[in-house]
């Protein structure tokens, strides 16, 4: 999951001035191509000359093993630093990978389509988590029926965004019969459910089960499996092309170290909770922060949810964000192979892989 304002006015295809929400605004109108200058790609002095790599990130547990990797630097074995860029907001998050100002990201399959589709250098190499996206409702709101005429609070052609509009339309709710407010951090969505200045919110794992926990009668209308299936996508990790074509050997070791990352997560989550996670990573409390890890495995190899990802922007596509869909084209599992041909006893424990 990722967060969603923009405050880097789109002026034109040059340079790093790609705001987000007028970006998915504009390519949804077909009036932007993007194209970027050589050298702009965030490598001068940093990705490559450092054997380093640049990244960003949500908020969610999708990125649990990107915040492992980073926190113990997984990846020093094969010579490879991932430094982590603060963004100025989680929309900023999308707008630097698309610009190039960070090599790779993990972030939801939706964005990663829209920049896709708009022509940005970018190609998704492994996945990050599955599952773990929350609708919650106030009290009494526990049909869909009810949820007529109510505000929905979520986060613009986020993953967050796309499982309501699916969500709604399988119950026969028509998305214009809510009242949609894209809010700009997590703790605004937070703060709003809890004050009672949203209806509905769609949110991520740890906050969902924080929501259901702290807000007395609370209503979970979905976790995304009632209609995805078990372990549908949520965030996946995504490589500039140049990073891609510069430097490969980072891109494996990345995954190779985010492989070993979700092995340490499964086999010691509580220690990896308690002392490295919760208060750093994740702004929660260790009892929420356990049901989360529950509610959102990682999932690094996500060959096995090619298809969904590649069908499900048919939503993001019906909501106006982009054009076309996706070919295949824009998925390159080949490092994600290598890093799991390199690491055969840490990939043969993991608990979630393709089958």
């Amino acid at each position: 999951m990722c967060e969603h304002h923009g405050n880097r006015g789109l002026t034109s295809a040059k340079g790093p001035d790609l705001n987000r929400r007028s970006f998915l605004k504009s390519s949804a109108a077909g009036t932007i191509a993007v194209a970027l200058p050589v050298g702009m790609m965030g490598f001068a002095g940093s990705a490559l000359a450092a054997s380093s790599v640049k990244g960003t990130h949500g908020n969610g547990f999708c990125n649990v093993a990107f915040f492992i990797t980073q926190a113990k630097q997984l990846a020093k074995d094969d010579g490879l630093t991932l430094e982590f860029v603060n963004t100025p907001s989680f929309a900023d998050q999308v707008t630097f990978l698309g610009t190039g100002e960070v090599d790779v990201s993990v972030l939801p399959y939706t964005n990663f389509m829209a920049l896709y589709d708009a022509g940005a250098p970018v190609k998704i190499v492994a996945g990050g988590g599955v599952q773990g996206v929350y609708i919650v409702a106030q009290p009494g709101l526990d049909t869909p029926a009810k949820l007529k005429g109510k505000t929905l609070g979520t986060f613009q052609n986020d993953t967050l965004e796309v499982l309501p509009y699916d969500w709604l339309k399988k119950n026969g709710v028509a998305y214009k019969d809510v009242t949609v407010r894209y809010m700009d951090s997590m703790g605004e969505m937070v703060a709003a459910f809890k004050g009672g200045a949203i209806d509905i919110a769609s949110t991520i794992e740890p906050y969902g089960s924080s929501l259901l926990s702290e807000v007395k009668g609370s209503v979970l209308l979905s976790d995304g499996i009632d209609i995805y299936g078990p372990q549908y996508t949520d965030c996946v990790l995504a490589a500039s092309t140049r990073l891609i074509e510069k430097d490969p050997k980072s891109v494996k070791a990345l995954i190779k170290a985010m492989l070993k990352a979700q092995l340490a997560w499964e086999t010691d989550q509580e220690k990896l909770l308690s002392e490295t996670l919760v208060g750093t990573y994740y702004k929660t409390s260790i009892e929420n922060a356990r049901v989360g890890a529950k509610a959102q495995p990682a999932k690094v190899d996500q060959r096995a949810q090619e298809e969904f990802i590649l069908n499900r922007v048919e939503s993001v596509m019906a909501m106006g964000y982009i054009k076309k869909k996706p070919g295949r084209d824009a998925i390159d599992w080949s490092f994600l192979e290598q890093a799991i041909a390199e690491v055969p006893d840490v990939y043969s424990k993991l608990k979630y892989k393709s089958a």
